[in-house]
């Protein structure tokens, strides 16, 4: 089976015909557990990358699943519940420790994604090595690597829950850390190489520079002054997923790219959502903040220029008064 092609629309057209000729029977049996099993069986067993199953929590996505419910209720429920009559930890410790194993972590795996693949990968398409050679099983241990690190970031938020650091809990953070093991699942289950791991390597790369940053935060407020480049962190950001977009339609739309149109397509999707949510964040973040900065600054000019013109007319019609004055009191006195 070539995975790289088969794995790609073929499966989706699979999945729909079987959902077609199948649902019927399955729905009058009321048989759902049955249809349930197939779907699993299909997905998961035939087009599933054999290599991954000798990994902890590979065999199927429910693992995953339940982690990143429990995450979700630690962050909405339990930690909250916890905290509420508590005062905020400080963590500074952990905080420089957690940040500084991130920096590293981020690091390696920036250079094993080198080394193992993008050194000699070809950038306009590079199809996804099963085989059992060297090389693409290194490329198969560090995607799970990488997906074990983004299981480690659950301690983001968590950090945030017992500092009570709640404002920084967005729908952008959330939503991040909860999809992105999720997806990583499913680039060590079903595309472990290739294209697959473009986005892996930018990501490396931003993450070296945010935990750096999130490091030097962490130190203290003596390190305040070299942090002037937080606004530079989120556009890295926004530029690694337009080159994630533009790297991915370049290969989706080369008919002689072996890699999975349908896998294609995902990443495309997911690229997209984070490029708009990131956009978002940045014109909330920065030019609207800086529009109400520039409008608070034109208010306060205009201000005192209005106590200005204020002052100066109370002035001349004072100095007026006091002209008059001797006038009228000459006038008494004749």
């Amino acid at each position: 089976m070539n995975r790289n092609t088969t794995s790609g629309f073929d499966m989706a057209a699979e999945i729909a015909h079987i959902a077609l000729t199948e649902f019927k029977s399955h729905y009058v049996t009321k048989n759902f557990t049955g249809l349930i099993q197939r779907y699993y069986s299909l997905v998961i067993e035939d087009y599933g990358d054999p290599r991954a199953e000798r990994f902890p929590m590979m065999s199927n996505p429910l693992y995953t699943f339940g982690l990143v419910g429990i995450y979700l209720t630690w962050v909405f429920l339990i930690g909250p519940f916890i905290m509420r009559d508590r005062k905020p930890y400080q963590l500074k410790r952990t905080m420089v420790l957690y940040n500084a194993f991130q920096v590293a972590i981020s690091g390696y795996m920036f250079y094993e994604h080198l080394v193992a693949g993008w050194l000699n990968y070809n950038l306009k398409c590079q199809p996804v090595d099963y085989s059992d050679g060297p090389m693409s099983k290194r490329m198969l241990n560090l995607c799970y690597i990488y997906y074990l690190s983004k299981l480690t970031e659950f301690a983001d938020t968590v950090f945030f829950v017992l500092r009570k650091k709640q404002s920084q809990i967005t729908w952008l953070h959330v939503y991040h850390h909860s999809v992105t093991p999720l997806e990583t699942w499913v680039l060590v289950k079903f595309v472990a190489g290739g294209n697959a791991t473009f986005p892996n390597l930018l990501n490396n790369f931003v993450h070296i520079c945010m935990y750096f940053y999130y490091m030097m935060s962490a130190m203290g407020p003596n390190y305040a002054k070299f942090l002037w480049w937080k606004k530079y962190m989120t556009e890295l950001q926004i530029a690694q997923f337009i080159l994630c977009i533009v790297h991915t339609i370049r290969a989706l739309f080369n008919q002689q790219c072996q890699f999975s149109k349908f896998i294609s397509c995902l990443l495309l999707l997911n690229s997209s959502i984070f490029f708009c949510l990131f956009m978002n964040f940045y014109i909330q973040a920065y030019k609207k903040g800086k529009d109400a900065k520039s409008i608070a600054i034109n208010q306060q000019t205009t201000c005192a220029t209005e106590l200005q013109q204020k002052t100066k007319s109370f002035e001349l019609n004072n100095n007026n008064s006091q002209e008059v004055l001797p006038i009228l009191n000459e006038k008494k006195v004749n």
